[in-house]
């Protein structure tokens, strides 16, 4: 027999933690269901400077740690499993199958974030929030006046290394074509910035250190030449994978498979929401997504409530 909720949210991230606050507050029976571990990708950062209020430095799983007390203490419910197939359209009752349960709710929140893609070498791991790092607006403060590297040529690549030159001493732009891929306007702010350096044709082999990034090792793809570079931090550009994919018969997307959303967070089907990285054109920031959360969990109750949502077009 289906298990029967008022909310049930799709991720047990920061953000689905955030809407799962909010939902159990306001007296609806809410399940939170996670694939693997709760907290997402936060819980790989080791200090977390720039959320709103809280001035002192604190891990993603301190944090994390604190948003599920906050959610467990209202009341929220917790399943531990991958959602392999859904029916939406034509809900409420929204219907949702892992491989040994069925569950259905009168509104969803889909918070299920994505993945960064990684370059898949030798150091990369090891070095995780010890100079290797997906997002220059949450670390680049940690390597002021610092030499680092970012890897790739879109317009994340090019923005993100822009904005480190604000803090570092240097940034060097590895791409493994010999000319950028980024808008023209994004290149001409990159060429005529001086603390910029390109180098083309070239792939990031291994990312070397003793206990932080000191190094990269290079290899020039037309020369087969294999370099070593210094660099005390290292950003990857290379692209991100919302985690999207069993949604998409019924949940509409964009070229990236990031949801669309209105300013409620709701999706083109009424009563289902998505939140945070899986959604289109999100600034990926924390505070981004614990907003997101809260959002869609005053427009899932005011859905359930109602049958509406307020400032949906």
């Amino acid at each position: 027999m289906a298990q029967q909720y008022d909310v049930v949210i799709i991720g047990g991230g920061f953000c689905g933690l955030s809407a799962a606050i909010y939902t159990t507050r306001s007296q609806m029976k809410t399940l939170v269901m996670e694939r693997a571990v709760m907290g997402g990708q936060i819980i790989n950062t080791d200090a977390i400077e720039n959320y709103p209020g809280i001035s002192k430095l604190i891990t993603g799983v301190d944090l994390i740690t604190e948003a599920e007390a906050q959610a467990t203490k209202f009341g929220a419910e917790y399943a531990f499993g991958e959602v392999r197939r859904i029916a939406l359209k034509g809900g409420p009752p929204f219907k949702l199958w892992t491989d040994d349960e069925e569950y259905h709710a009168k509104a969803v929140i889909i918070a299920t974030g994505g993945e960064h893609k990684k370059l898949g070498v030798p150091g990369e791991d090891e070095f995780g929030a010890k100079g290797v790092s997906y997002c220059a607006t949450c670390d680049g403060n940690f390597f002021t006046n610092m030499d680092v590297t970012v890897v790739g040529g879109g317009d994340s690549a090019v923005q993100e290394g822009l904005y480190l030159t604000r803090m570092c001493k240097s940034v060097t732009v590895v791409h493994r074509r010999d000319k950028l891929r980024a808008s023209m306007i994004q290149q001409e702010r990159a060429f005529a910035n001086p603390k910029m350096k390109f180098v083309w044709d070239s792939t990031v082999e291994k990312v070397g250190g003793n206990g932080q990034v000191q190094s990269v090792a290079l290899k020039n793809l037309k020369t087969g030449k294999q370099t070593e570079m210094p660099t005390q931090g290292v950003f990857v550009y290379i692209g991100f994978t919302p985690l999207t994919e069993v949604f998409k018969p019924e949940i509409e997307m964009d070229d990236g498979a990031h949801i669309k959303v209105d300013i409620m967070m709701q999706t083109n089907v009424p009563g289902v929401f998505a939140a945070g990285d899986c959604r289109w054109k999100s600034t990926k920031q924390l505070a981004n997504s614990a907003g997101d959360g809260v959002t869609a969990a005053i427009a899932a109750y005011e859905f359930i409530t109602t049958g509406t949502v307020a400032g949906h077009k």
